[in-house]
């Protein structure tokens, strides 16, 4: 007899490259403004002050494929990010030691209702509804660290829409490193295995429209691409 007085939900996965078994994701956590021109475009100073972060709830990931335009906003936004996924626990660690918690990364886009986004943020309210909805975590392929997957300081991010770059950066363009970002994140709660951290976007953000073709790209790892279904 199940314990469970209702049937639980399926569990949030992510894909992994060469292997037929699936991440298990324990929640999604985001870091905001984590590249200077993008926080400039956003109208926010980039000086390196302290990382900031919101979340996605895991069932949020998807693989990609066609993804349904949300309802609510008439400004769906595209961000691409480098993902990091871990694979062993921690809490205050120490920036030197934070890869070591890593299972492997992979590329992922931060959907954004930027319209409720921007409301909240003139309201002083949280982000919530602008960026924890069905579908707006999608995410490729996982690359292992065992089997080589790394995230190069050089690698190159990319994005293109309908064939047509929209955004384009580094890693080491990020103000807070993937390191420093995971010793961030462990000083205010425990990391464990099945995280995903997304860990902020270069600048060129944009709108996505119904029938809009995705390709997002980080050098080294498995590509992600999706589609925009048309309006339900």
């Amino acid at each position: 007899m199940s314990r469970f007085v209702i049937e639980p939900p399926p569990q949030a996965s992510v894909a992994v490259a060469g292997n037929s078994g699936r991440f298990p994701v324990r929640r999604i956590i985001c870091v905001g403004r984590n590249y200077a021109e993008h926080a400039r475009e956003m109208g926010s100073d980039p000086d390196r002050e302290p990382p900031f972060f919101f979340m996605k709830p895991a069932d949020a990931v998807t693989d990609g494929g066609v993804i349904p335009y949300p309802p609510l906003t008439a400004s769906l936004h595209y961000e691409v990010e480098l993902v990091v996924a871990i694979g062993a626990p921690g809490d205050h660690v120490a920036p030197g030691d934070g890869l070591a918690l890593a299972y492997g990364y992979g590329v992922g886009v931060d959907l954004t209702r930027r319209d409720l986004q921007n409301a909240a943020k003139s309201a002083g309210r949280p982000w919530e509804w602008g960026k924890a909805f069905d579908f707006s975590a999608p995410c490729g392929p996982l690359s292992p660290v065992s089997a080589g997957g790394r995230a190069a300081p050089d690698a190159r991010l990319s994005l293109t829409v309908n064939g047509q770059l929209r955004q384009t950066g580094v890693i080491s363009d990020m103000i807070w490193s993937v390191p420093e970002i995971i010793a961030n994140v462990s000083g205010a709660m425990r990391l464990a295995p099945g995280d995903l951290i997304f860990t902020g976007t270069p600048a060129g953000v944009g709108p996505l429209s119904p029938g809009d073709v995705v390709a997002a790209r980080i050098d080294g790892l498995p590509p992600l691409d999706f589609s925009i279904a048309p309006r339900a």
